[in-house]
């Protein structure tokens, strides 16, 4: 139609050309249908490195299905079963991400970094489609390695700062290069989705130099975009089946458990709770099935240990279940929408562990996962999870709840005082916890960074 109309300018009067094509043009603009206008949108631009060769959507479309299958076949191998998964183009993902912009009042991009021997190399996608690629030569695979071991240990030591050296240099390495593009578009929520030894990365402790990344963004780490479950929906009232143990034969005990669940029901979510000895596989399959509850929190050990799934396990009562029968609890009939374990553990660094991490969701058949990369003390983890589940009840986006809670505790917002929980608006006794004579902090990235979101952010 477009056409057609300007065709129609063909034998005007030059003298009066300007005004009538400006007219005239304005029209069909106005009549011309969406998918018209949609047939003649150029081609996007792909933003590859400086100084290469520039290469075309369909190029980069392929470069990004590679990376998505080859990472399928891995946690596919590594589960030993055959995950169902979409197939979406570049373009595809991006409109995605658009359509949960508008439907959920987030700025979404996906950022993949996959470690090379030589290079570590990123790929970006935002809801505008840009399309980037960059491939930053200083960060090899060793390299990677080195400062991420560096990284964690130092935050290990919750009375050092010793983090902050291979934090910035890391942040440089991953985010420096995207920041321009991520700043164009006001990004405020990044899914990652990382090749190994950057699995089990605390990316809420990165550093930038004057800001932690969690002061910026909102984070959830993916197995793969085409992995995870991208539906949303209003989810109206939810119900929480709370369940945990504070005493164990074989492993060191959980005092803040029963202060934690309390927190969580009946203060600030309804739903059941489940202590100690209720605390079993066979209450908790029961009560999923009869009681259609929303989210699942787990407050007991949970181990990610290097080699097969069944090395790594969640500790009941009555018996570990170990990660490969973890699908046998079939969270997904009726649909779970969050699985929270609050006291885990992973081995970082190892390969088989990071798999077992980030394919927590995938593995569960949950929508999302909260989980924690190291073993935080009882005071730390009782604080953090009643301000998420505080701030989970007014902000549905659970990595968005997931990033104030941390806020809270590295601004010293919330902290303890005696046996009392102060600057929080749940009133919370930690009685068989402490009685600190003096005001406890929880700033340092030790108590809040491990915790992160897994699979979808919303």
């Amino acid at each position: 139609m477009l056409r057609k109309v300007l065709n129609s300018l063909y034998g005007i009067n030059r003298n009066w050309s300007y005004f009538i094509v400006g007219g005239i043009v304005i029209v069909a603009i106005i009549f011309t249908s969406p998918q018209e206008l949609r047939s003649q949108t150029p081609s996007p631009i792909v933003v590859s490195e400086q100084g290469a060769e520039p290469i075309s959507i369909k190029q980069f479309s392929k470069l990004v299905a590679t990376v998505e299958n080859n990472w399928k076949s891995d946690y596919d191998n590594y589960f030993q079963r055959d995950f169902r998964t979409s197939s979406l183009s570049a373009r595809r993902i991006a409109r995605r991400l658009d359509e949960i912009k508008t439907a959920q009042g987030i700025n979404p991009a996906v950022i993949w970094a996959i470690p090379q021997d030589d290079f570590l190399r990123l790929i970006l996608i935002t809801p505008q489609e840009q399309f980037v690629t960059r491939d930053i030569r200083g960060a090899n695979r060793e390299r990677l390695i080195q400062r991420t071991t560096e990284l964690t240990a130092g935050i290990a030591d919750s009375q050092s700062l010793d983090y902050l050296p291979p934090s910035r240099i890391i942040y440089r390495w991953l985010f420096q290069p995207l920041e321009p593009f991520l700043e164009a578009e006001q990004i405020d929520t990044l899914l990652l989705c990382t090749g190994p030894s950057l699995r089990s990365l605390p990316f809420a402790a990165l550093h930038d130099g004057e800001q932690f990344m969690i002061e910026k963004y909102s984070l959830a780490r993916i197995p793969a975009f085409n992995l995870i479950n991208t539906d949303y929906g209003d989810r109206g009232a939810q119900q929480v089946l709370a369940m945990g143990a504070s005493e164990f034969e074989d492993l060191p005990s959980l005092s803040g458990v029963e202060s934690e669940l309390n927190a969580i029901v009946p203060q600030l979510w309804s739903g059941e709770k489940k202590l100690n000895r209720q605390f079993t596989i066979a209450n908790l399959i029961q009560a999923h099935r009869q009681g259609n509850f929303d989210i699942i929190h787990i407050a007991s050990h949970a181990r990610f240990n290097p080699g097969s799934p069944e090395n790594s396990y969640i500790q009941f009562s009555d018996r570990r279940l170990n990660l490969e029968q973890l699908g046998d609890l079939e969270l997904d009939s009726p649909s779970v929408d969050l699985l929270v374990l609050s006291a885990c553990e992973t081995a970082v660094g190892n390969e088989d562990a990071e798999y077992g991490f980030a394919g927590l969701a995938i593995q569960a058949g949950v929508q999302s996962a909260v989980a924690s990369l190291w073993a935080v003390n009882d005071l730390g983890t009782v604080l953090l999870m009643s301000e998420f589940y505080q701030q989970l009840r007014s902000t549905p986006i659970k990595a968005e709840a997931l990033r104030q809670a941390q806020l809270k505790m590295l601004q010293q917002r919330v902290f303890v005082e005696g046996n009392q929980v102060r600057g929080s608006d749940l009133e919370l006794d930690l009685p068989s916890i402490t009685t600190a004579t003096k005001p406890l902090k929880f700033d340092h990235p030790y108590y809040w960074a491990g915790f992160t979101v897994i699979g979808n952010p919303y």
